[in-house]
């Protein structure tokens, strides 16, 4: 895909007046743009699909006093798959959500933005199970905020982490903990202090594997090693609060 300018993906839109809609953009080099498209809900209107979720494209801005209106858009994809999935498009909702709630205006987001089109393509174009998609682009998240999960050592004392475990997921402290750490801790019983969540070597090797090897590495892995609800969680404590739609994924 070649870039210009004004490349980008609606994250979310509201309608405004009779045909209108506002629809925040995440564009890889200026962030979060907010604009308005005129008459695009129209039945004729070259613009029909601009301004719905998921649509990426070449969006033309005229831009004055702080106020951005988009005046042509050259399509370059929609996802029409997700809208024929109720499970993924709500998992591709999500995953908009999440960007929304972290992206700045004048704000360079490349790593993030290539990251969310590679994760929605999957989601589209690929029957791979949405558990460990979630997941991966979670870590990797994760990674472009400044909070990567540490899971090579332990958060509380800094043994390093073997292979075999036992494993534990400190929310707090943002990493694993050994089995020494969190008994100490919870023998303590510090009020208002989360227990250390148990994970598997399996999520462990995962995780560690999904993070050195790329995006390429989130490919045909077994489903159930996948901690998507633990990296969920994980996230949207750091983000300060739970994202909204995150209640109408699949088993949530």
């Amino acid at each position: 895909m070649t870039q210009t300018e004004n490349t980008a993906i609606v994250l979310r839109y509201a309608n405004y007046r009779d045909n209108d809609r506002m629809v925040t953009l995440f564009s890889p080099s200026r962030g979060r743009i907010d604009a308005a498209i005129r008459n695009c809900r129209k039945p004729r209107s070259h613009n029909l699909n601009a301004g719905e979720l998921f649509a990426l494209g070449d969006y033309m801005l005229h831009e004055n006093g702080g106020r951005a209106t988009v005046t042509s858009v050259h399509l370059i994809e929609t996802f029409y798959p997700l809208r024929q999935d109720y499970e993924r498009m709500t998992c591709g909702t999500y995953l908009l959500n999440l960007c929304d709630a972290v992206l700045e205006p004048e704000q360079e987001r490349q790593e993030l933005f290539m990251l969310l089109l590679h994760t929605l393509s999957r989601l589209a174009f690929s029957d791979q199970p949405w558990r460990p998609l979630l997941a991966g682009f979670l870590l990797h998240f994760a990674g472009c905020e400044g909070f990567k999960p540490r899971l090579q050592h332990c958060v509380l004392c800094g043994k390093r982490m073997g292979e075999e475990g036992p494993f534990f997921f400190d929310q707090e402290e943002g990493g694993l903990c050994c089995g020494e750490c969190e008994e100490r801790k919870r023998r303590a019983g510090k009020g208002g202090r989360e227990k250390a969540e148990a994970v598997t070597a399996q999520q462990v090797r995962w995780m560690r594997e999904a993070l050195q090897g790329g995006a390429s590495s989130w490919v045909d892995r077994p489903d159930s090693c996948a901690p998507f609800a633990l990296l969920r969680r994980y996230t949207e404590k750091r983000l300060g609060g739970r994202i909204r739609s995150s209640a109408l994924l699949p088993g949530e």
